[in-house]
């Protein structure tokens, strides 16, 4: 049986003849706003006399006033909130009520409706009733969840638990009321795991009516991430019933999200593949280059079959060489078949084919240039794979590039 370097040393001498397969900045304009305008003459300014300080208070204050986002401005005092909550729930110069459907009714102030909502501002100024006092009616929400929603116009006080127990009431409220401030309220508590696999179709309809565009993908994304149980529930069967075409758009969008998936699932396993093969040729420059294990060039000492290798691909391509120097058909052997095309690719990305260790890559070179264009632009694309493939892990892998 012939030595490691013995062996190594046929691959120099193999010559093309024997492989029978075919290969496989802002504009200077604004700056002229800044430029200060022409100061007032000698004589002017002699006659104006020098202004006394501001006082301490009225100084700090003003410059407080003339801040753009001033952190103050938007803080209300709890004696506030608690004014205005007292406010509502005693009623003090109530010049107006609202009423509900059970006939119940509170008192309220018209000043402080118009200035939350618009649309109460006019619907009070519609209706009035026998006595001639405005009022307000809130039909078809139970008079716990008016009652919430008044007071909240008032203070923006409400109880957790209550809230949770009449959001998408209040959510339809700050709707047709055209309040953004409780809606947003009503969509962080819906978005806090209020939603389930029961009532994702029954809120996902309420709250596409109530234009909610965070609750609806919220539910779209239950619905494909759990379809068959979503599917199997009552809410869904009587959505198919109502609404068919809901059913049909949501269908389609779990098709087409799967389709991604199975896309993204494609593209990884294609971008393994091509890792695979650059970790391949990594190893075959290694190999010819430095000598790894127990086969490498005559003037490389050679580490032993029990050293590891930095390089993943570099144990099995020893035991693909090994067969491919010692296999009598190699051209029509299926295993020399991948190591041919393995040589010919390196030879594609190898930039110094004169200088190249490895075996034959000059050959494959010369060769590439008797292939049909086809031919050309399908190992031309496989290279381009390969180094897209490379460069997504990003300048930080675990070890540089010894091809790209």
């Amino acid at each position: 049986m012939a030595s490691s370097d013995e062996t190594f040393s046929q691959v120099i001498d193999i010559g093309v003849e024997e492989e029978e397969e075919s290969f496989y900045a802002p504009d200077d304009d604004v700056l002229t706003l800044l430029q200060p305008t022409s100061p007032p003459t000698i004589s002017s300014a002699k006659n104006i006399p020098k202004p006394p300080p501001l006082p301490c208070i009225t100084y700090q204050r003003f410059q407080a006033s003339t801040r753009k986002t001033s952190s103050l401005s938007r803080l209300v005092p709890k004696e506030a909130v608690e004014t205005w909550d007292k406010l509502f729930k005693e009623g003090f110069g109530a010049d107006t009520y609202v009423e509900t459907d059970n006939k119940s009714h509170f008192p309220a102030h018209s000043s402080v409706l118009d200035a939350a909502s618009p649309v109460m501002a006019k619907l009070l100024n519609q209706s009035r009733d026998k006595n001639g006092k405005t009022y307000l009616k809130i039909p078809g929400v139970p008079c716990e969840a008016v009652y919430m929603f008044i007071r909240f116009l008032y203070s923006s006080c409400y109880e957790e638990e209550e809230m949770k127990k009449f959001v998408l009431h209040l959510l339809v409220l700050s709707h047709c009321y055209s309040v953004p401030s409780l809606k947003r309220v009503c969509v962080e508590i819906l978005d806090q795991g209020w939603i389930n696999k029961e009532n994702v179709i029954d809120v996902l309809q309420l709250a596409r009516n109530c234009d909610a565009t965070r609750i609806c993908f919220v539910c779209l994304s239950m619905v494909i991430k759990d379809f068959k149980s979503v599917s199997s529930t009552e809410g869904w069967k009587v959505m198919k019933r109502a609404n068919p075409l809901l059913e049909q758009e949501l269908i389609e969008a779990v098709i087409e999200a799967d389709t991604r998936k199975q896309e993204r699932r494609k593209k990884l396993e294609e971008r393994k593949v091509y890792l695979q093969l650059y970790e391949a040729m990594e190893a075959l420059v290694h190999i010819c280059s430095e000598g790894c294990g127990t086969i490498g060039p005559r003037d490389k000492a050679l580490k032993g079959s029990h050293t590891v290798c930095k390089f993943p691909a570099c144990k099995g391509l020893e035991g693909a060489l090994r067969h491919f120097l010692g296999c009598k058909s190699r051209a029509s052997c299926p295993h020399c078949k991948r190591m041919w095309q393995l040589l010919q690719l390196h030879s594609c990305i190898c930039d110094d084919s004169n200088s190249c260790k490895v075996s034959l890559c000059w050959n494959f070179k010369e060769k590439m240039k008797k292939l049909s264009k086809k031919e050309q632009s399908k190992w031309r694309l496989l290279v381009e794979n390969i180094i897209t493939a490379k460069n997504s892990l990003g300048p930080f892998s675990s070890r540089p590039s010894g091809l790209i």
